[in-house]
């Protein structure tokens, strides 16, 4: 048999095997269309619930006044994060812009491979200091640093009691924990009491809170709380996202201004509100917590670093908070004022 015709033969059930059939075709494009049936269902839900979230494009940088397209002038603002101002401060940006020239745009790296620079180990130190703790961790988002330290801090034998309105990312960090789980009613120390008492044989425990929660911008008891804990031989944590830079008279959090600094234990919080308003989140607290987390963090060990930007812009940000108290003390100043019915002027210097 010639050798064309002996290759002819053999190529043949290949590509036959390799040719879609019409079925396996058929099927594909099944699939596909039930899954988007599924999705326009779910999304019709949420549009009909009254929960769709619509996003405005602001065509400028943020701040008290921003440009909305689609809008005529100025807008105020009343909705962002950017507590202190700091999204736009000059000092802030330029950092940031120096990062850039200096470090470049980003790592394309893990931490521990080869995507740690100085600038993070210092902004680290910062972190550290700002909140008199021992070290400090950053990762990707506080959502990120929530994800990363429940499951390393806790194993089986622990617990960890978490009041009922905590912020989505605690509630997913800890379901991410193999530790028992204990839910206590918003804010009721003495329902939190019960569970201390009902959790008592674990090895480890942690009450965990936000410091102050987003939603209904109630702060946490943390005086009550830190009294529990102590009698019952329990750690605290706070998430702090919604008090760094602005809540005490140093702008240090809600244990700050409630007087507990030295009693909790562990906190997180996030460079993406008052402290610049980037991106970005971090823990701190015991050196050897933060020395197991940079070992067994997922999020921390599998994704890539802080850009430099941000990483100067949020560096600056922290020294003008550690250099001056006036700029923590301005937003309590502003509320004031906005209570005894002044105005709305210097809200918007």
């Amino acid at each position: 048999m010639p050798i064309r015709t002996a290759v002819r033969y053999i190529s043949a059930p290949i590509r036959y095997i390799l040719r879609p059939s019409t079925t396996t075709s058929n099927r594909g494009y099944a699939a596909i269309a039930e899954a988007r049936t599924v999705l326009e269902h779910e999304l019709e839900t949420i549009r009909t619930g009254g929960t769709w979230k619509g996003e405005r494009i602001i065509t400028s940088k943020q701040g008290p006044h921003i440009n909305v397209d689609g809008s005529h002038g100025d807008i105020l603002n009343f909705c962002a994060n950017n507590y202190l101002g700091l999204s736009s401060h000059p000092q802030v940006v330029e950092a940031g812009i120096e990062a850039l020239k200096k470090y470049g745009a980003g790592l394309s790296s893990v931490r521990f491979i080869c995507g740690t620079q100085d600038i993070h180990k210092d902004l680290e130190q910062k972190l550290a200091q700002f909140h008199e703790r021992e070290d400090c961790i950053l990762y990707a988002s506080c959502f990120d640093a929530n994800a990363g330290l429940f499951e390393v801090l806790l194993g089986p034998d622990d617990a960890v009691l978490s009041d009922e309105l905590n912020h989505a990312s605690i509630i997913d960090g800890i379901r991410l924990c193999r530790a028992k789980r204990f839910r206590y009613k918003h804010m009721d120390l003495n329902d939190l009491e019960t569970q201390l008492k009902e959790s008592q044989s674990s090895r480890l425990r942690l009450v965990v809170t936000d410091g102050v929660f987003s939603m209904d911008g109630d702060m946490a008891p943390l005086k009550g709380i830190c009294d529990l804990a102590e009698q019952y031989g329990a750690m605290v944590f706070i998430d702090e996202c919604h008090a760094t830079g602005f809540m005490g008279p140093r702008g240090r959090g809600t244990d700050e201004l409630l007087g507990v600094m030295d009693r909790v234990h562990i906190v997180n919080s996030t460079l993406g509100k008052a402290l610049g308003g980037a991106a970005g989140g971090y823990t701190v607290g015991p050196k050897p917590l933060i020395d197991l987390l940079r070992q067994r963090s997922r999020p921390y060990l599998f994704s890539n670093s802080l850009p430099p930007p941000v990483v100067g812009c949020a560096t600056r940000a922290v020294e003008l908070l550690l250099a001056s108290n006036e700029i923590a003390q301005s937003v309590g100043d502003k509320t004031m004022r906005w209570e005894s019915g002044k105005g709305l002027g210097p809200l918007f210097w």
